[in-house]
């Protein structure tokens, strides 16, 4: 590991218990500073209610006033995903009704980018919708340094991922695809531990800045666009616990990692681009069938650019 590295870890990794909440709400009080959290949900109704009452319950009160802005970001759902988030407080808004004129793309990235023009906060927190046994912590974790520490910008979660009853041995994708890719091109980087979680937040006037890969590779990508933005010691992690999720099965998770080394090689090479499709073998009757899927080949440009954007947020 890098010196620089080395430095960066006693210097920014925290636990979410080195910032009691008294004291964020105090820096928040200070500053004036406004904190959006958004949930990008895509067939979530069994996980998004409790994540959205917790957030209100926990930080939305007059007591602790920490988030001033809870949206739940449909990315096209055919459950009551919407339904649950509604009810259990959250405002919902609905991928295509956000900058209609561009015809929305499928993917996590796509609403995440998309959510930079229906959200005021000048921190945005990012929190997937599948998880279970939500803590409030990883809301203010990661949002505790961006209100107490100035030449913060970008502050990632880690935790412990379980896969079932085995510890550790969640984040199939992170240890195979993106911890050696970041390793080798990136060695800056080697000390997130979790640096495809999906719990990030980060000030406004860093995300309208950086392009969104559409898809899975969109956490690889503002990771190391970030780094090379605003420099490593603008980044930051926050030790939040344990993330308990659902978990995708192998051909998923595939597709997961092929999203993930094209935007790495996009951002190494930001030329001629390798083959973007991944085929996959499936088990049937006649034996095994090759089934080929698209890998994300689409990114959308840093928000600032965008009329629409620009317009909202003029000064």
């Amino acid at each position: 590991m890098l010196e620089e590295v080395e430095r960066w870890l006693a210097r920014r990794s925290w636990s979410a218990a080195d910032r009691p909440l008294d004291r964020i709400l105090a820096a928040k009080r200070g500053d004036g500073t406004t904190v959006s959290v958004v949930l990008p949900a895509l067939n979530e109704e069994a996980t998004v209610g409790a994540i959205v009452a917790t957030i209100r319950r926990e930080l939305m009160t007059e007591a602790v006033p920490l988030v001033d802005e809870l949206v739940v970001l449909d990315s096209g759902s055919t459950d009551r995903t919407a339904v649950v988030a509604a009810a259990a407080g959250a405002r919902v808004v609905h991928r295509d009704e956000v900058l209609p004129r561009l015809s929305a793309l499928p993917g996590k990235g796509e609403v995440l980018w998309r959510s930079l023009l229906v959200t005021e906060g000048d921190v945005v927190c990012f929190i997937d919708a599948d998880l279970r046994d939500f803590s409030a912590d990883f809301v203010s974790g990661i949002v505790g340094p961006l209100l107490t520490e100035p030449d913060v910008h970008f502050v990632k979660a880690m935790y412990d991922r379980p896969l079932g009853e085995a510890v550790g041995q969640g984040g199939r994708v992170t240890e195979l695809v993106a911890r050696p890719l970041l390793n080798l091109h990136w060695p800056q980087l080697a000390g997130f531990v979790q640096p495809l979680g999906g719990e990030y937040a980060a000030r406004r006037s860093l995300l309208e800045r950086l392009p969104f890969p559409v898809g899975y590779g969109v956490e690889l990508g503002l990771l190391v666009d970030a780094l090379h933005t605003v420099g490593l010691d603008a980044l930051a992690q926050v030790d939040v616990g344990v993330r308990k999720h659902r978990h995708q099965d192998g051909r998923a998770l595939g597709r997961m990692a092929a999203a993930i080394y094209r935007t790495a090689q996009l951002r190494l090479a930001r030329g001629h681009l390798v083959r973007p499709a991944l085929t996959q073998f499936e088990r049937t009757p006649e034996g095994f069938v090759p089934r080929t899927y698209a890998v994300d080949t689409e990114e959308r440009p840093p928000m600032a650019g965008i009329p629409e954007y620009a317009q909202r947020h003029a000064a």
